[in-house]
């Protein structure tokens, strides 16, 4: 008996001092009480997200919706940390193992808020559109990626912090370990103050067809931080370290007020010169009335008798379209070209085509090649005559 109460102390010490000095009934029930909040961390999260979704249907404005889906994934990390804290505060024990719970804990919440404001930063930039009258866009986006970026590092020097890991003596460290890769990586910082002058200067934005000389032409997809990403019309992407793109010469062909028409139309020299007047009338007339066209002052047109060319006499068309869009301009050439055809045809002229006149002063028949025999190969000697041999 003496042996059984013995053993029987034993247990209910161990029970009472199983794991640093905790009982293991407080042990079980603090953890029972972290699983109920692990299992049901989907109901309470959406219990809190069915809550807050009823205040901000009261609203007009979508961007508390916005923000809310933003915060729905720290929210489910939100019962998780909340089953830690009341386990914590149950067990009630210190030490060691008290200290480095207490530390996860303070980690987890500091790691949700930051989590939180980070997801939120997308939602309230849309807040800032009226800046876009001053910076653009692309610009816009660069600083609120930079301000994410800058409040990821802010959050992790905040955990370590918690975990007594100073951050001041690293960042000292990497500063010298820093200028030794800045003098290796110079190139990509070129290429970031270069991307930062283009968004500044508005050269170009996302969707606009640019041309550089000698490097690309396309459609701007992506500026980014080291290259921008353009689209050729072959449908390759191409992408183009931004030093390029602010070094060397670029075509906004989007940021085009009009689209214009260069054309030198050849016609007969047989067409007279009341011909000529009534062509040129007739097609400034034409142009002048269609509204697809542009009229003086806002762009110049120009229909004029140019030159006498080898093989017509050249009229000159100059004009711009309204559209600066790639197949409506098409749809205005081919509209003009139809006219000025019909036009001409109707004025009893025709368009020239590049000819040479060939004038022969002796016929083949008027003179006959004598053929001479020697000891080589035959000859054909040509023999010109005046009249007399």
């Amino acid at each position: 008996m003496e042996h059984l109460k013995a053993f029987g102390d034993l247990v209910l010490d161990v029970w009472q001092n199983g794991l640093f000095g905790i009982d293991i009934g407080r042990i079980l029930v603090a953890t029972l009480i972290f699983l109920a909040f692990l299992l049901f961390r989907k109901t309470i999260s959406k219990a809190i997200l069915r809550r807050l979704k009823r205040l901000t249907a009261k609203t007009t404005s979508e961007l508390d919706d916005k923000i809310l889906t933003a915060l729905e994934p720290p929210l489910n990390l939100l019962p998780v940390v909340l089953g830690l804290f009341f386990a914590r505060q149950y067990l009630g024990f210190e030490g060691a193992a008290a200290i480095l719970l207490d530390k996860l804990i303070r980690s987890l919440v500091a790691f949700t808020i930051f989590w939180s404001v980070f997801n939120i930063i997308l939602p309230i930039s849309h807040l800032f559109k009226k800046l876009e009258s001053i910076f653009d866009r692309s610009l816009l986006d660069w600083f609120f990626n930079a301000t994410r970026a800058a409040l990821a590092l802010i959050g992790g020097a905040t955990i370590l912090e918690i975990w007594g890991i100073r951050v001041g003596p690293i960042i000292a460290g990497l500063g010298l370990f820093g200028v030794a890769v800045a003098l290796g990586a110079q190139d990509l910082f070129k290429n970031l103050i270069s991307g930062i002058l283009i968004l500044a200067e508005r050269r170009f934005k996302i969707g606009d067809w640019i041309q550089v000389n000698g490097v690309v032409e396309g459609t701007v997809e992506q500026i980014g931080f080291r290259s921008t990403r353009i689209r050729r019309f072959d449908k390759a992407p191409v992408f183009v370290p931004n030093t390029l793109l602010s070094d060397n010469t670029v075509t906004n062909f989007t940021s085009m007020t009009f689209r214009r028409i260069s054309w030198l139309v050849g016609l007969e020299y047989r067409t007279t010169v009341s011909q000529l007047k009534a062509i040129r009338q007739r097609i400034e007339a034409w142009i002048t009335e269609h509204e697809g066209f542009v009229n003086p002052p806002s762009a110049p047109l120009f229909v004029r008798i140019d030159n006498f060319s080898d093989s017509s006499i050249d009229l000159k068309i100059y004009c711009f379209t309204r559209t600066t869009v790639w197949g409506e301009w098409l749809e205005r050439k081919e509209e003009l070209i139809c006219a000025i055809k019909e036009i001409v045809e109707e004025e009893g002229s025709g368009f020239a085509f590049p000819s040479q006149s060939l004038y022969v002063e002796t016929m083949p028949w008027e003179e006959r090649p004598a053929v001479a025999q020697g000891n080589g190969p035959e000859q054909m000697l040509v023999q010109a005559s005046t009249g007399s041999d």
